[in-house]
């Protein structure tokens, strides 16, 4: 699972983008105990969403022409021009350029060769996310693509990201980690499309997995707050008790009642 010690190409931030970010605060108050503090006036209305006072998220309004509602993965670039070069010439494309956010750091949006948009965080007086792992914070992430040979050679040339097969019964996951840190620092899957027909309607995309105390009571949680369970709580051997999520305004995210490591 996810922690705060980042190393490139391991998730460092995420946001959410959301046509009523008053409506969006509200809900996830109520699932996760989240508030949102202003980043401040010359944000452009962007802010964080915290937990005990600790980043977990950040989120701002945007408007249709900025694409749907949605939740932003970033991984960590220690340059963001070239790896949004690399990028392009991998086959991707680059959403919105590197760009220096006042002092905190340097991000873009960019998209792989399947046109699944994620971020760059190129770290400067801000590291990434005061809290990963944790209840109420970001612990996983899994990128559903029609192509996961290719979604894995893409992630390796631009980020370093490395790829191991774990079996499980019915099939084999592949599991994502950087380069630095090994097995040890797993942060992710890979999953195809064509195994989840409710994934293949939605398309593909990077989903966000958040650490909970009670999987189903978020479900219902969420369900009696506008939201809609896209896949009703269930167990994994080894892993724990899972439920996929969409906020009222149609932000996909997953959350997750971790199984205790052992061993």
């Amino acid at each position: 699972m996810l922690t705060t010690r980042f190393v490139t190409g391991a998730p460092n931030w995420l946001d959410l983008g959301t046509p009523d970010i008053d409506g969006a605060t509200s809900f996830y108050r109520a699932l996760f105990g989240w508030d949102f503090q202003s980043a401040g006036p010359d944000s452009g209305g962007y802010g964080f969403f915290q937990t005990a006072g600790k980043t977990a998220a950040g989120g701002m309004q945007t408007t249709p022409e900025q694409g749907p509602p949605s939740w932003t993965v970033y991984f960590q670039s220690p340059d963001a021009d070239a790896t949004a070069k690399a990028v392009e010439q991998a086959g991707g494309g680059v959403l919105v350029p590197p760009d220096d956010v006042m002092d905190k750091g340097r991000m873009a949006i960019l998209a792989d060769r399947a046109g699944v948009p994620f971020g760059l965080w190129q770290p400067a007086a801000l590291p990434g996310l005061d809290v990963a792992g944790e209840r109420g914070s970001l612990c996983w992430v899994e990128l559903y693509t029609p192509d996961v040979a290719a979604a894995a050679a893409f992630y390796h040339s631009v980020l370093g990201m490395e790829t191991s097969a774990m079996p499980f019964p019915g099939g084999v996951y592949t599991c994502v980690n950087p380069a630095e840190g090994g097995e040890d620092a797993m942060f992710g899957g890979v999953v195809p499309l064509a195994d989840d027909p409710a994934e293949q309607e939605a398309g593909a995309y990077w989903l966000p997995y958040f650490e909970v105390e009670d999987t189903d009571a978020v479900l219902a949680k969420a369900r009696e707050l506008g939201g809609t369970v896209r896949m009703p709580a269930t167990s994994l051997e080894g892993v724990g008790r899972i439920g996929k999520l969409a906020d009222p305004y149609g932000a996909r995210f997953a959350v997750i009642k971790s199984e205790p490591a052992t061993g």
